[in-house]
């Protein structure tokens, strides 16, 4: 049996004529869900050496915080994964720190950064809150990173970084706590 050539011909000049045209817009579906495209990208930033003012990067404790100490924060969040990275140095030497992400900016008063950020609200605990405890070298330096499997949402986003006074407590009724807030560092959209 023969196939005439001439529907096959008539298909693929349809076909391209179809293919050339531009795509078609992207649906987004409504509701909490779908807040946030999967291929968005949020990146945060600050940094700054520690002040007795200047609620960008300030020290509420200068024992724990010395004059000239400094850190700088990153926070990348694409897709289904957020990392969260801390460079901190002139901190004391040989001690341990808490570090958390907080609701928001730096203030004058320890509190104005308000509560951590999470995540799930109301789950206390590492996988929903960002915790980058540190622990300093003999210089004073300490290095941190977080990897979180989850999105930040770009309409609640975290705005500071707390240093603070002791280790994260990770289990039982004080989950969380860290001790006295002694440094800030608030958080700018990067993009």
């Amino acid at each position: 049996m023969r196939v005439s050539t001439l529907p096959l011909a008539l298909l693929a000049v349809a076909c391209a004529g179809a293919c050339a045209a531009p795509p078609a817009p992207v649906q987004n579906a409504v509701g909490p869900e779908a807040a946030t495209s999967p291929d968005s990208t949020v990146t945060l930033s600050g940094s700054g050496e520690f002040t007795d003012d200047d609620t960008s990067a300030i020290a509420y404790n200068r024992k724990l915080a010395p004059k000239g100490a400094l850190a700088s924060v990153t926070v990348e969040s694409s897709g289904d994964e957020t990392r969260t990275s801390l460079v901190a140095e002139g901190l004391l030497p040989d001690r341990r720190y808490g570090v958390h992400l907080h609701t928001n900016p730096c203030g004058k008063k320890p509190d104005d950064s308000g509560p951590h950020y999470q995540h799930h609200p109301g789950k206390i605990n590492p996988a929903s809150e960002v915790w980058l405890d540190i622990r300093t070298d003999d210089q004073g330096a300490g290095r941190s990173t977080a990897r979180n499997d989850w999105a930040l949402d770009p309409a609640k986003l975290p705005r500071s970084l707390v240093i603070h006074a002791k280790p994260t407590t990770p289990k039982g009724p004080e989950a969380g706590m860290a001790g006295d807030r002694i440094a800030c560092v608030t958080l700018e959209n990067a993009q």
